[in-house]
């Protein structure tokens, strides 16, 4: 998931750069949501884990 939100960040800075400032608003803000949702199950994972006693690695 975190790769999608890096290509969409790259999808957006590469628009941003050619002048398509609404394309590149649509893919900057499709990378915020897919990153801050990674960092959700990323979290709600480790928690997880704790709860359940096992080691992060």
């Amino acid at each position: 998931m975190l790769s999608w939100a890096l290509t969409f960040f790259v999808l957006a800075i590469i628009a941003a750069v050619f002048g398509f400032g609404g394309i590149a608003a649509g893919a900057a803000s499709i990378a915020k949501i897919l990153f801050f949702l990674f960092l959700v199950l990323f979290v709600v994972s480790m928690i997880a884990n704790a709860v359940r006693g096992r080691s992060v690695a």
